[in-house]
């Protein structure tokens, strides 16, 4: 996208010329999920002068009924209008920031957290933290009563085209849609697993690519509702198929200078990079709870299905935790493949930047890569390299994150504590739950 620099005066005029007539005040709960407040344009003014109210206390993780004042202050650059129209006219979206009735942001926020992060990492002296994501989703029909079913309305495989695709159409007319709305879309096709496809666009800095994430969320459902279909960003749908990644394409910038280039170091990654790396990796399995935030996430980080396991790293490898794809100069990366599109965009990259400053502040030292394929090395062989693996569980990824100082407070107090007692209320409802495996284990054998 196009960089913005919008004042309310442009605001109220692209309202007009365009004949908006309600505006949603979009922001993200500490789940990752969006929330929005619509008011009609006629209280556009109230909106641009940051004194629109909100109840906090029924939003997830935000405050306590006593203390439920919150008001949303919208970023200007975000103004949108959704490509689709109501009975009632247009509808435009700002996204917002949360704040305190005092004026001061608000800490339970996602973005002002990451916002938080960047000031970190502007104090280390880079200027942008570039994020490229590649989020993966599920089409599934809907049953006679709207309902979402687990049957695929396509038999296709990676980058297969029609007939086998009967999902192009539906994948096509997103891609048209989020061009509409100034998405630079790079690539589109089918994914591996059937029903399952991928969508990346551009890389920018990372909260205009978190912002877009959670646009790009609401437009494939959107449009797979037109269609018929059911989109969903769950991890592991289905069982016996690849789950849905959304692998991380990060790189840190100093001015127009990728400083993770360097054409005389290894492998073309200067320090710094494998300073980020060594962060990233001394802290995977801290932070694995807030880049695989479900129950359901841990399914799809299990072997056999393309999803990492070990936390190692590589080059062409595509079987460790993290890739350096071949691209250098401006487009050198590290490639995150565990996150999945169940993870709050805003908390995961926060997280990522903080564990990758670390590396960095602290002069860490990256391992060796590994070049091998780590799926078919025995337990001894990783052992003996010093290859770990990523939590089984939830359960097991929360002990984690409670003994990572650093992602603790790439987090902050008010979303750790929240995040964390929302997580293990859901793995105790998860763990009481009978399921249909142990019916079927165990009902006729005892």
């Amino acid at each position: 996208m196009s960089k913005k620099n919008y004042t309310a005066a442009d605001i109220k005029k692209f309202a007009q010329e365009e004949n908006v007539r309600f505006l949603r005040l979009m922001f993200t709960d500490i789940l990752g999920t969006i929330k929005n407040v619509e008011v009609p344009i006629s209280q556009l003014d109230k909106v641009l002068k940051n004194q629109m109210m909100f109840d906090g206390s029924s939003i997830e993780g935000f405050v306590r009924i006593n203390e439920s004042d919150m008001y949303l202050y919208p970023d200007l650059n975000t103004w949108m209008i959704f490509p689709w129209e109501s009975e009632h006219g247009k509808v435009a979206r700002i996204i917002c920031d949360v704040y305190n009735p005092d004026g001061t942001p608000f800490a339970g926020d996602p973005r002002g957290n990451l916002k938080r992060a960047l000031k970190d990492m502007e104090k280390a002296g880079f200027t942008s933290f570039n994020l490229g994501p590649e989020p993966e989703f599920f089409l599934f029909k809907l049953d006679e009563n709207g309902d979402p079913t687990l049957e695929v309305n396509d038999k296709g495989g990676y980058f297969d085209l029609a007939p086998t695709d009967l999902g192009e159409n539906c994948r096509r007319e997103i891609v048209l849609e989020l061009e509409n709305l100034g998405f630079e879309v790079e690539a589109s096709h089918h994914e591996v697993a059937i029903g399952q496809h991928e969508i990346d666009f551009k890389y920018s800095n990372v909260l205009e690519a978190c912002d877009n994430i959670q646009t790009f969320k609401l437009v494939v459902k959107t449009i797979a509702r037109k269609h018929g279909l059911h989109a969903t960003f769950m991890a592991k749908p289905v069982f016996g198929i690849n789950g849905s990644g959304m692998h991380c394409n990060m790189s840190l910038f100093k001015g127009g200078e990728n400083v993770f280039y360097d054409e005389a170091g290894e492998m073309g990654l200067s320090d710094t990079a494998y300073k980020f790396l060594a962060g990233l990796i001394k802290h995977a399995r801290g932070f694995t709870a807030v880049t695989n935030p479900t129950v359901n996430s841990y399914k799809r980080l299990v072997p056999g299905y393309e999803a990492p396991v070990y936390v190692a790293w590589a080059g062409r490898n595509r079987s460790p935790l993290i890739r350096v794809p071949e691209s250098r100069g401006l487009s050198t990366r590290l490639e995150l493949r565990s996150v999945d599109p169940t993870a709050n965009p805003y908390l995961a990259l926060a997280v990522l930047l903080q564990c990758g400053l670390d590396g960095i502040n602290n002069n860490l030292t990256a391992p060796a890569p590994v070049e091998n394929n780590i799926y078919v090395m025995t337990e001894e062989e990783r052992k003996a390299v010093g290859i770990v693996d990523l939590p089984s569980t939830l359960h097991n990824a929360i002990k984690e994150l409670r003994q990572d100082d650093v992602v603790k407070d790439a987090l902050g107090g008010h979303i750790y504590t929240n995040f964390v007692e929302a997580k293990k209320l859901e793995w105790a409802s998860y763990a009481q739950t009978v399921s249909q495996w142990e019916l079927d284990q165990y009902l006729e054998v005892f």
